[in-house]
């Protein structure tokens, strides 16, 4: 146990390499109570919320609405001496608000694409996506 105290990431270096990393993967549990894995595009608010999108008939948000435990994963490194990894376990909450998700969406894209997304609200005004 003393070991995993000294390679332990501190709060600090836990919101930045979450904040800079570019793929999660949440997990949510199915009907028969297994995993079910997904890499996901994210974006983290000043508070530590991971946020996401999906649309609303997906099976994550389906797997959330029945059981909202889930995990979120971040990891990196190829060698031993590199590998590094957050675990975060919570609750999720799906948020349909259209505007909420289009605020989103747009983080996202910036995050993503390194730049504003002109038109992304109109183009995406007529899908149903969620915020989770």
């Amino acid at each position: 146990m003393h070991r995993r105290n000294e390679i332990a990431l501190t709060p600090e270096e836990q919101r930045r390499f979450l904040q800079d990393s570019h793929t999660i993967i949440l997990s949510t549990l199915d009907r028969h109570g297994y995993p079910h894995s997904v890499a996901m595009w994210y974006v983290v608010d000043p508070d530590g919320t991971v946020l996401m999108t999906t649309f609303a008939k997906s099976q994550k948000a389906v797997n959330l609405r029945r059981d909202p435990r889930c995990s979120l994963l971040v990891e990196s490194g190829r060698k031993y001496e590199d590998l590094k990894g957050l675990l975060i376990r919570g609750r999720a909450t799906l948020e349909p608000g259209t505007e909420r998700v289009l605020d989103l969406l747009e983080r996202v894209h910036e995050k993503y694409n390194r730049g504003p997304a002109a038109g992304l609200r109109d183009a995406m005004r007529t899908r149903r996506p969620s915020a989770c």
